[in-house]
């Protein structure tokens, strides 16, 4: 299974993918797309709470990208830019499938889990997979605003800024929604959120295999490296995510 690169690079690391793609080098695509498959698949989840959907928007997104990248002009960081077109592109997918019936409902108040009982968990197996469940749903139920905010800083470490300029919004609007969700989320799940967060929507090689593939696919692109087979430009990425 292929190893899922983790997304810290340098402004010269994406200077030299960005003209590596931009020479017609699939490689240099693939690449990019292994480094930033995570986080853009974290975010649009948050966005659309359904991962088939999320995965459709961050294929979405990356050929949006594919096709404006000469245009990227480096007045934000590369990750910074791939993120507002995959939040764009989230938003485009749940305007175009929301109904009356989808129309949230108040989702201020997250429901009592039993915060006694996940404190007495045995650590097993069964019982991490439970808390995850719980942990996931508790995140789908933050209203969008706050959701997106504490994907980007809380799960996938985005600093303050960075969360800010991904989301279009203030520094200061970025710090209050992430205390709101972090204070929401605690309620129900106590001490027990911030050791199981690493874990959370887990984003398996097989994902992002897939994703790899399809955006390829879709570009009539020829992937170097077939899907499933370690890619020999990548570094491990220690724990899976």
């Amino acid at each position: 299974m292929t190893t899922v690169a983790r997304t810290g690079s340098s402004p010269e690391s994406d200077r030299a993918l960005i003209e590596g793609i931009l020479a017609g080098e699939v490689l240099a695509f693939e690449r990019l797309m292994r480094q930033h498959n995570r986080r853009l698949f974290r975010v649009a989840r948050s966005i659309l709470r359904d991962d088939a959907e999320a995965e459709d928007a961050v294929q979405d997104g990356y050929i949006e990208a594919h096709r404006a990248l000469r245009n990227f002009r480096g007045e934000s960081r590369l990750s910074t830019w791939l993120t507002r077109i995959v939040v764009n592109q989230a938003l485009a997918h749940r305007r175009a499938r929301r109904s009356a019936a989808d129309t949230d409902t108040d989702l201020d108040t997250l429901p009592d889990h039993g915060d006694d009982d996940i404190a007495r968990t045995p650590e097993t197996l069964a019982m991490r997979a439970e808390l995850l469940r719980i942990i996931e749903s508790s995140i789908d139920r933050l209203p969008e605003a706050h959701r997106t905010v504490f994907m980007l800083r809380a799960v996938e470490g985005l600093s303050v800024d960075e969360t800010a300029a991904a989301l279009g919004i203030s520094e200061g609007n970025t710090k209050v929604r992430l205390l709101r969700a972090r204070a929401q989320l605690r309620e129900s799940l106590g001490q027990h959120l911030g050791t199981l967060l690493e874990d959370v929507f887990s984003f398996d090689g097989e994902r992002c295999d897939r994703i790899v593939a399809r955006v390829c696919e879709r570009l009539g692109l020829t992937l170097s490296v077939p899907p499933n087979h370690p890619a020999q430009d990548e570094q491990p990425a220690g724990p899976r995510h």
